[in-house]
């Protein structure tokens, strides 16, 4: 990576200034620079990140999305969630569709993470977290039950929906769909999402709950990808 590279040459540099051999080791005066100096000079380099002043540590970009967050919290969120279902269904037409890249569904699908996926979970989250505070095991357990009992049939019911609407299938078709794969669709959620869930309300904050659900769902979403494209 190019960032890599730019850390090794620079931290030789520095290496060969602070500890290279003089030309005249014996008429060199011995350095005098204590070992404070040169970490409050390291601190100070534009190698380095203020700490008190970027939250975002040493990952790229950290911190300009959680500035994001904090002013524009809803649009954050639809963008994140429109990258994780993108992601999911461009991996899910690579590695397990094959065939020609299907535009149109990777489109609907991506819409469907920011027009939906993403402001419901900011509205779902924030309120479920204000209803019942608390990480205690007892506390995640009630939230991991309220989200795939109740919330992930609700949410399978849009998803099915909105493809219909798009495919422009009558509303008995839609039906028919519901009624054929939320089950199936439930079921593959609960095989995955509880342990997810456990560690998400147990562990994330929840402003951070969407981004780091879209990390795990974009494997989740490769398989609603290909039951939604049925």
């Amino acid at each position: 990576m190019k960032l890599t590279s730019i850390l090794v040459i620079a931290s030789s540099f520095l290496a060969v200034s602070a500890f290279g051999v003089s030309p005249k080791p014996a008429l060199t005066k011995p350095s005098t620079t204590s070992v404070g100096f040169l970490k409050d000079k390291a601190v100070t380099s534009s190698l380095f990140r203020d700490q008190s002043k970027v939250r975002g540590g040493a990952v790229p970009g950290w911190a300009a999305y959680n500035e994001a967050l904090d002013k524009k919290p809803l649009i954050t969120k639809a963008m994140t969630s429109l990258v994780g279902w993108a992601l999911g269904d461009l991996l899910a037409q690579i590695f397990i569709s094959g065939g020609p890249f299907d535009m149109k569904r990777f489109i609907t699908l991506s819409v469907f993470g920011f027009i939906y996926h993403g402001p419901s979970g900011h509205f779902f989250y924030n309120w479920l977290d204000k209803q019942i505070e608390g990480k205690e095991a007892q506390h995640v357990a009630l939230k991991v039950g309220i989200d795939q009992l109740i919330w992930c049939p609700i949410f399978m019911t849009v998803f099915f929906t909105y493809l219909g609407l798009v495919n422009g299938d009558s509303v008995a078709v839609i039906v028919d769909k519901v009624k054929s794969d939320l089950f199936t669709a439930c079921q593959g959620s609960w095989k995955v999402w509880p342990i997810v869930h456990a560690v998400n309300f147990k562990f994330i904050s929840t402003k951070h709950r969407l981004v780091f659900i879209n990390a795990v769902q974009i494997a989740f979403n490769m398989f609603l990808s290909i039951i939604g494209s049925k």
